[in-house]
């Protein structure tokens, strides 16, 4: 296998109606995380670019839509079968373009086979109903696709998070345009790829690549009929506010600020490990990753574990790269800050270098005990493998510290008691809640999706919710029997 640095990718390019569209003049270097070297270049589309895209996808519709469901789904049992026997290099190609460590993207791409697993199963998830609601007179509800979808994606997950859209929505019978994260857009093209080998029809999925303009370009197209869309909370609610207000539906994912509630009771080396995992696993830039730890009463014992813990995670070879200089900068400062304030760094990750590779973008993992929750390392989305620790005296006062957060996609609690374990899940103001899980993410078919400023639009993105956002519902009513007796209902 080639290194990092011999490694040099093709200019990325759009997909659209099932070819890839010529070079582009305005164009982004795609940078490797793991070494600083530019691997490919990203066109920066336009309003123009995009408009093709969504006539092709609208055309493709009118015959995607008609096909039967159990027909759409053998494309995706085919392509799961691709997805499996590429799996290895989708996982280099997500590792060089991200950063993750190559265990991290092989996890990435197998959740990518899940959820094309759970996209197969429609044809048993969206079966109408029929009830015979008046002598001869029957009522049914079918669920029909809405069009063309636009999926709006971030870098942290360059193949998984578009799976969170894209198999559910072709399923169902919309047609695709996926926009793919500038810094991350290798990925979205082997998707393409793949599709069309599986035998999915021109036009019913494309790839338009960008950066801000084509986003807002996204939002106001009048062919789009729903957005959704993964990224900071920020963006998210710009693109929420921009979509909706061009009558679209849309789902926006935004940030979050993960409370990891410990109790004294807790299993000390189960705890230790789980916080430890969560804050570093993908570099700590995943919406699902530890970011404050709530320590209740004396939890000194853990906190001592957790730092041998943070101490076995290394840079460039357990622990992957931040995905810019920028990041990097930002992460270190925010360390920093909390410091000049008072709090104390147990194990400090800033000025990593990894030999070898001293221009990537690297911090190691960081424990910051005694952190005050109104310090920005606290409250804000830092994204990167660092983990500040909150004292409290009681429980109380701990679910407190979670629920003052703005955010609210996951909080975790860690004990030997079930029912504080209960009181937490009972009150935490979060969408995905985890007893002893640093990583509380639901399985298909449970649906992914937080709460509070983590998420924006009505239903989840993934799951069984998924089919309410991208399907309407259709309602018939027949009568056929002319001669039976009538009433109100018919």
């Amino acid at each position: 296998m080639p290194t990092t640095t011999m490694l040099k990718y093709p200019e990325v390019k759009n997909y659209i109606n099932g070819k890839f569209e010529p070079t582009y003049q305005k164009t982004l270097d795609v940078i490797c995380p793991l070494d600083g070297n530019v691997i490919s270049t990203v066109p920066l589309s336009s309003a123009a670019d995009l408009d093709k895209a969504v006539q092709a996808a609208k055309t493709a519709f009118t015959t995607w839509s008609k096909t039967p469901i159990k027909d759409r789904v053998q494309i995706f049992y085919r392509y799961k079968t691709l997805l499996e026997k590429n799996l290895r290099e989708l996982a280099h190609l997500v590792h060089i373009e991200n950063g993750k460590t190559l265990d991290e993207a092989t996890a990435e791409v197998e959740k990518c086979i899940e959820l094309t697993e759970f996209a197969c199963s429609m044809p048993q998830l969206v079966q109408g109903e029929l009830m015979e609601v008046s002598k001869g007179v029957e009522c049914r509800t079918e669920r029909m696709p809405i069009g063309v979808v636009a999926s709006i994606v971030p870098f942290n997950f360059p193949v998984m998070v578009p799976h969170w859209t894209v198999p559910n929505a072709i399923a169902l019978g919309n047609c695709v345009i996926l926009k793919a994260s500038e810094q991350v857009p290798l990925g979205a093209n082997r998707m393409a790829e793949l599709l069309k080998e599986a035998g999915l029809p021109d036009g019913v999925f494309n790839v338009i690549n960008g950066d801000k303009d084509i986003v807002e370009a996204i939002c106001d197209h009048p062919g789009i009929e729903a957005v959704t869309f993964v990224g900071s909370t920020k963006v998210a609610k710009i693109v929420y506010r921009r979509a909706t207000s061009n009558l679209k539906r849309c789902v926006a994912l935004g940030g979050a600020k993960n409370h990891l509630i410990v109790l004294p009771d807790a299993h000390p080396d189960m705890t230790a490990s789980n916080v430890a995992a969560s804050m570093s696993g993908c570099a700590g830039q995943r919406c699902m990753a530890a970011s404050v730890m709530v320590g209740v009463s004396n939890v000194d014992h853990i906190v001592a574990k957790l730092c041998e813990e943070a101490k076995k995670i290394v840079p460039g070879k357990n622990l992957g790269s931040v995905i810019s200089k920028q990041a990097k900068e930002r992460i270190e400062k925010y360390i920093t800050e909390a410091e000049q304030k008072g709090a104390k760094v147990l194990v400090d990750g800033r000025n990593y270098k990894v030999e070898g590779k001293e221009n990537g973008f690297y911090v190691g993992p960081t424990v910051i005990d005694y952190v005050s929750p109104d310090m920005a390392i606290a409250k804000e989305e830092v994204f990167g493998p660092v983990i500040a620790i909150v004292r409290t005296k009681t429980l109380d006062e701990a679910i407190a510290v979670e629920n003052a957060s703005e955010y609210g996609n996951a909080a975790s609690v860690f004990t030997q008691s079930g029912g504080l374990a209960r009181l937490v899940m009972e009150k935490a103001s979060a969408g995905m809640i985890g007893v002893n899980i640093g990583v509380p993410v639901p399985r298909e078919p449970f649906s992914f999706g937080g709460w509070n400023e983590s998420k924006f639009g009505t239903c989840d993105i993934t799951g069984k919710s998924s089919i309410e956002f991208l399907t309407q519902l259709k309602k018939t009513t027949t009568k056929w029997n002319a001669e039976a007796k009538t009433n109100w209902m018919s």
